[in-house]
């Protein structure tokens, strides 16, 4: 199971799921704290900005990252749940929740997974670019990028209600 949550809310989270991974993914100089009951190598902290469009001054995520990302959770036993968060819940995390769930269950439809991530959370709003970046990873042919603009932007949200994520 995957927890999605805001960066306000990953305390509360982890302590209430019993979760054992942590996936972190902020802008640079976003301080994050490590719950105590996380241990530091079931961390993963990836730093990029929200954005889908190289900006300068701003990290646009990567090939890297999406790797990085890739690897963590595929080291991930799933016997206890991750937490996946970014600031606010909304994009990076619901981005990275639906590439790891494809990534896991390759043979969930692309749309499907899309379709289920809407209704657990009507704000998600997966950033772009690191859908484009897993579908390539994923050799998924465009299905997951399509998947996403087909459900569209969330409704508007300061903040993301946190929600789990089914993987099978």
């Amino acid at each position: 199971m995957i927890h999605v949550c805001s960066l306000a809310k990953v305390e509360e989270t982890v302590a209430r799921t019993g979760a054992e991974r942590l996936l972190s993914l902020l802008a640079a100089g976003t301080e994050v704290t490590r719950p105590a009951s996380i241990a530091s190598e079931n961390h993963l902290h990836l730093v990029m900005h929200d954005i889908a469009v190289a900006q300068e001054g701003m990290t646009m995520p990567g090939e890297e990252h999406v790797r990085n990302l890739l690897q963590f959770a595929r080291r991930w036993d799933r016997v206890k749940p991750m937490v996946v968060h970014c600031y606010a819940g909304i994009s990076r995390s619901t981005a990275s929740a639906y590439i790891i769930a494809a990534a896991l269950a390759p043979k969930r439809d692309e749309a499907e997974l899309a379709q289920t991530l809407r209704a657990l959370s009507p704000s998600a709003t997966p950033n772009p670019r690191l859908i484009a970046v897993a579908d390539a990873l994923l050799d998924r042919n465009g299905r997951m990028i399509q998947a996403i603009e087909a459900i569209g932007r969330g409704a508007d949200a300061f903040e993301g209600t946190p929600f789990e994520f089914r993987i099978d």
